[in-house]
């Protein structure tokens, strides 16, 4: 049997949880130093249904529509120790089940490693007693590679109108040659060498009218401020979040009186407004009403597979862990169609991609 990183670290996360019984709260700094939460039971979507898994003492309790047995909490502990050991012992894509951990499945009846459910969380977890409502957690883990909080795409594309020159065919065509279409180099080559030739390349819109909704829920600045750090992605090759807000504050694109900047924090809380939004449902390509989704909060895994969590319930905290550990990141300019002069209605535009990952440590 094998199973790709992903899939093994999501059962990994998931019998840690039931070993533990516990969950220990992370700081801004990604340390987990905060207070210790009890777990009463783990929710799961299996291919029968949504079934609980009760911590009973030294038994782990399932209940489900076809379910009600107890197995050892031991087990589970056992199981989680091998795969967490598998994981640290190969980079390939797809892992070979350690021997022993398919009869555990089968006696368990797992049969989708990875949970199959349509709000984009992972599990539910209830804290404290039987009877508080389960929240629900996404899970990010380094033993398989963080997925990003905004993962670009064509539809996550900002819009540069291009001014100052009007340059003539051949020399646009000029500026967009390139060798290899999928180099991210060349985006701030053109860039440059479109300003060297007394071009200016000003902001204009958000290319995907949904996208530029969902923005302007949070901030009708907000595009804007975006465009100002994608921008700073490409020609100062800073990618860090937090380290590309300090450009905001110095370049200030919205012309703020410096009280508000520098005091009040402006463009700090509309950046980490913009992390918490994505970490709790925002997506380009569906419309945000601004309504609470299903993920509650994330379960950080780190490289020792030592597990943390990030709740909405303390909100300052979560913001300012993803402001210190989220960077924008630069995708495929041959996919996400980006990076390029194109004309639209006698003007030409260069388009540039917004994708926020999280650092790597």
């Amino acid at each position: 049997m094998t199973a790709t990183r992903r899939e093994w670290n999501e059962l990994y996360t998931f019998f840690t949880l039931l070993s533990q019984g516990t969950l220990a709260v992370g700081n801004a700094e990604g340390v987990a130093d905060g207070p210790t939460l009890p777990i009463a039971y783990v929710q799961r979507v299996e291919h029968d249904g949504k079934r609980k898994y009760y911590i009973d003492g030294d038994q782990i309790r399932i209940v489900g529509e076809q379910v009600n047995e107890k197995f050892p909490r031991e087990d589970f502990e056992t199981v989680a120790g091998m795969i967490l050991q598998t994981l640290k012992a190969s980079s390939e894509a797809e892992v070979e089940a350690p021997q022993g951990v398919e009869e555990f499945l089968d006696a368990l009846k797992i049969f989708n490693l990875e949970a199959q459910t349509e709000d984009r969380t992972d599990l539910h977890i209830a804290f404290y007693t039987e009877q508080a409502p389960a929240e629900g957690f996404r899970i990010q883990s380094m033993l398989c590679g963080l997925t990003p909080l905004l993962d670009g795409g064509r539809t996550a594309n900002l819009k540069f109108e291009q001014t100052g020159v009007r340059f003539s065919g051949p020399a646009v065509n000029k500026i967009n040659y390139t060798e290899n279409p999928d180099d991210v180099v060349e985006i701030a080559r053109r860039m440059l060498y479109i300003e060297s030739l007394g071009g200016i390349l000003k902001y204009s819109d958000v290319a995907d009218k949904i996208f530029r909704s969902n923005l302007l829920m949070l901030d009708t600045n907000l595009p804007r401020i975006l465009a100002c750090m994608v921008r700073s992605l490409h020609l100062d090759n800073i990618s860090k979040v937090a380290q590309l807000t300090e450009v905001l504050e110095e370049k200030n694109p919205l012309k703020l009186k410096d009280e508000l900047v520098r005091k009040h924090g402006f463009y700090r809380h509309k950046v980490k407004q913009f992390l918490l939004a994505l970490a709790l449902g925002l997506r380009p390509a569906k419309m945000y009403t601004g309504k609470e989704s299903a993920v509650t909060g994330f379960i950080m895994v780190d490289g020792a597979g030592r597990l943390m969590v990030y709740r909405k319930a303390d909100r300052d905290t979560f913001a300012d862990y993803l402001f210190t550990h989220t960077r924008l990141e630069k995708g495929s300019p041959e996919k996400d169609k980006y990076g390029y002069l194109e004309r639209e209605n006698r003007l030409y535009y260069l388009k540039l991609n917004l994708k926020v990952g999280f650092v790597k440590r």
